[in-house]
């Protein structure tokens, strides 16, 4: 059977749900088939065949195995009808890109096991500051470090800290947990009352909305003061 004259429908005419570039937004990239996937890269079909037949076509010559995909070149993908030279390069790039994805290593994120840890993660952000910031660790279920966010930036005693776009981070990025962190730049790790108030208020949101406040750090350049270590959560 040749499988040029099979005869389907034009991709518009499929239902919405069905279209693997309206597929990838309503039900997410996992959801596609290996030829969806494929077709979307491939764009348009020919007469009688969609994007998605050309991408069932091409699978098919290697039996489905996309490692054997990735060694096809340009001039071998152009053999097929429907597919050019353009098209190949777009096939040949994203499959190049999946290979140096696969082979690069992940980045491995700081786990926070202690005050000392978090001291250590800050260090980057605060030291040498001649003024006041106030950061937060966005942490995941395991305590590893998913992001360091600065939320303000003031004077040389002081800085505020909204507790409402503390929490609208926290929530944006999904994490599980967060800790507080400011700098004294006067090396004094004395926390004021308003330290301690802040941190009060902030606790009893996190606990409301399930994002808890792990410690608050008060950072210098030489040394460090924990809330959790020092009983003042």
């Amino acid at each position: 059977m040749n499988l040029y004259e099979n005869n389907h429908l034009n991709i518009k005419s499929w239902a919405e749900e069905d279209r693997p570039r309206e597929k990838l937004l309503l039900k997410g990239k996992s959801a596609l088939s290996d030829a969806e996937l494929l077709g979307i890269l491939i764009g348009t079909g020919i007469q009688n065949m969609t994007a998605v037949d050309l991408a069932k076509l091409i699978l098919q010559s290697v039996s489905n195995d996309l490692n054997q995909l990735a060694r096809l070149t340009v001039k071998d993908l152009s053999k097929f009808k429907g597919i050019g030279e353009a098209k190949a390069i777009t096939i040949v790039s994203a499959l190049e890109i999946g290979r140096r994805r696969k082979d690069s290593e992940a980045p491995k994120r700081p786990q926070i096991t202690c005050s000392r840890d978090a001291y250590e993660v800050l260090k980057p952000h605060l030291m040498d500051l001649p003024h006041e910031e106030f950061w937060i660790i966005l942490l995941n279920r395991a305590n590893h470090v998913l992001k360091c966010e600065r939320i303000s930036s003031g004077g040389v005693s002081g800085t505020v800290a909204d507790p409402k776009m503390i929490f609208k981070v926290a929530l944006e990025n999904l994490c599980s947990a967060i800790i507080l962190a400011h700098n004294h730049p006067s090396g004094n790790l004395t926390p004021s009352q308003a330290d301690k108030n802040l941190t009060k208020k902030l606790r009893e949101a996190g606990t409301y909305l399930e994002v808890p406040v792990l410690d608050h750090v008060i950072f210098t350049d030489k040394a460090y003061l924990s809330f959790a270590d020092d009983g003042l959560l």
